[in-house]
């Protein structure tokens, strides 16, 4: 472990790929187009899952995800700065009866240049390209759908997205408390040059559970997690075809007006290097949380569990090292594979029971079709 330990740390004080998993391929965006303007089309996009997490700890249950999500719609190119798109989400998981859920999409685009502003159905999950600690990629699966506002700027220097999730409305004695979710993700460009680019990574998120109106005694609950880091990549030519170090503070913070969690406040480092390949990417992170918690971000980075059975069970240190193999890649025209082997040590676990993985694989095929054209 010992050896682990120092290996990690020499990657990390080297640029070293893809220190947060590269998601471009599983990501979705429909766009205004210049050249499509009057066109209606049908658009697919269809996930394909398989992601199985052999973990015995007390801070994230074990257990497989494996199934489908397809998703078509109607979209209608209005201009070229204006798109709307209409449509459903379904998910189908394999080995139970009928449809887990199915989810109504409607969404207005309009793009000017790099700047975008989308209501309806928000591009989430994947899109927003935050850290596991803050928002779960498992999200992707479990919660594919996100409805809300959003602004993005996507250009060279600069990767903005700032959104309202709007999880679920309260009315009049209802017995549930509204949610919601608001974020910011941001990778702001400081210098590029000749196959190398330094840039500084910020995020933010924010979980409001409350209301006036329902009948929900709980007391009201705000919780906010931050990230601020730094990014070096490096492109080059040959078997190893980039280097990466990205690395991150990272904060937690409950602003209810009435503290109840366990832990008020806490705090992480996040350390990632790697190298992406010809054959795949290597990636290694290390983790150390104190008292770190978060309401969407994967349960195994947290000193909260929510481990079945012992939910509440705390540790406030945590200390893991992730070893990542992933490989990506475009088999015919708009069909992707994506597979990952994640192995995790937990560093104050004694033995045998340090080491646990994850595994996943995932399938998509996303297109649009012309339907007609307007004269």
């Amino acid at each position: 472990m010992k050896n682990l330990l120092l290996f990690l740390f020499s990657i990390v004080l080297y640029p070293g790929a893809y220190a947060q998993l590269q998601n471009d391929s599983l990501e979705y965006r429909i766009k205004p187009d210049s050249i499509k303007a009057g066109t209606l089309a049908l658009s697919i996009y269809n996930f394909n899952f398989l992601r199985n997490y052999e973990f015995f700890n007390d801070f994230q249950d074990g257990y497989t995800l494996f199934g489908t999500q397809l998703e078509p719609r109607l979209v209608y190119y209005v201009n070229p700065k204006l798109v709307v798109s209409a449509g459903i989400n379904a998910r189908k998981d394999f080995g139970k009866d009928g449809l887990n859920k199915s989810y109504p999409i409607f969404t207005i685009k309009y793009q000017n240049k790099n700047f975008s502003l989308v209501n309806g159905v928000i591009e989430g999950n994947v899109n927003h390209r935050m850290i596991e600690p803050i928002f779960d990629f498992e999200q992707k699966i479990s919660r594919p759908v996100e409805y809300g506002t959003q602004f993005i700027i996507n250009k060279p220097s600069l990767f903005m997205d700032a959104f309202i999730n709007w999880q679920r409305m309260t009315e009049p004695y209802s017995a549930l408390q509204e949610q919601i979710y608001a974020g910011l993700s941001s990778d702001i460009s400081l210098y590029q040059k000749a196959g190398f680019k330094l840039s500084i990574p910020v995020q933010g998120f924010v979980f409001h559970q409350g209301g006036q109106i329902d009948t929900d005694p709980s007391p009201l609950k705000t919780i906010a997690n931050t990230a601020l880091g730094f990014k070096v990549q490096y492109n080059r030519t040959g078997f190893v075809k980039q280097l990466q170090t990205e690395n991150y503070l990272v904060s937690y913070s409950e602003l209810s007006p009435t503290k109840v969690a366990v832990f008020s406040e806490g705090k992480g480092i996040f350390l990632n290097a790697g190298l992406h390949t010809r054959l795949g990417n290597l990636t290694g992170s290390y983790w150390e949380g104190n008292k770190y918690v978060s309401p969407v971000g994967m349960p195994i980075y947290q000193s909260v569990s929510q481990n079945t059975g012992i939910e509440g069970y705390s540790e406030k240190i945590r200390k893991l090292i992730f070893l990542r193999y992933t490989y990506q890649k475009q088999l015919v025209s708009n069909f992707y594979f994506d597979f990952r082997v994640e192995p995790v040590f937990d560093l104050k676990s004694p033995g045998s029971k340090s080491m646990e993985f994850y595994h996943s694989m995932f399938l998509l095929y996303k297109q649009d079709f012309k339907l007609f054209k307007k004269k």
